[in-house]
């Protein structure tokens, strides 16, 4: 059995975050700071993606004075953190195909040092030493203690409510590290 591993390139990689409110919603950006997968044979065995939290960008609020303010809130303790936490990671546990280039993974999400397991569907494309990997992860915000205007923790929120889960989608790049032949 062939095993590789890929480093993932983080200029070549982006996650771009959705979160959804009453009245709407906002979307950004989030940067992977590292991460690798690994392949047996040509097909996803494994892996983890470590999330920069600190490079959290809002994209649809245009105003430098709104964004700045905004953009403080998301790094606070209302939200994620980022001072104490400046990581999350996605640690893959299993791997099931679906189809050909199709994946379901599995693992442990850690945000905030809470972990809980999640499982989302992954896209690969497999060119020579280079993979792609995409797919969209939904996350339950309020299972990693963020539960600001969470209908579920507070009331008579009306329009100010923000719904629980929010989306990640990530375009990843990764490059062949190393490979060699192993016998399990």
């Amino acid at each position: 059995m062939e095993t590789t591993n890929f480093k993932i390139v983080s200029t070549n990689s982006k996650i771009d975050w959705t979160g959804r409110k009453v009245t709407g919603a906002h979307n950004g950006t989030i940067g992977i700071k590292e991460g690798n997968f690994i392949l047996n044979d040509g097909k996803v065995n494994g892996g983890n993606i470590i999330i920069d939290t600190t490079s959290i960008e809002i994209l649809d609020v245009t105003d430098p004075a709104t964004n700045a303010q905004f953009a403080g809130h998301l790094a606070s303790d209302d939200f994620f953190s980022i001072e104490k936490f400046p990581t999350a990671i996605f640690d893959i546990l299993s791997v099931k195909e679906v189809s050909n280039h199709s994946y379901y993974l599995e693992g442990n999400l850690t945000i905030k040092d809470i972990t809980h397991i999640v499982g989302f569907e992954a896209q690969v494309a497999h060119n020579g030493n280079t993979i792609y990997l995409s797919g969209k992860l939904v996350i339950d915000r309020t299972k990693y203690d963020i539960k600001f205007r969470s209908g579920n923790f507070f009331t008579n929120l009306g329009d100010t409510l923000i719904y629980n889960d929010f989306d990640l989608d990530f375009n990843i790049t990764a490059e062949a590290a190393f490979s060699g032949q192993s016998k399990n």
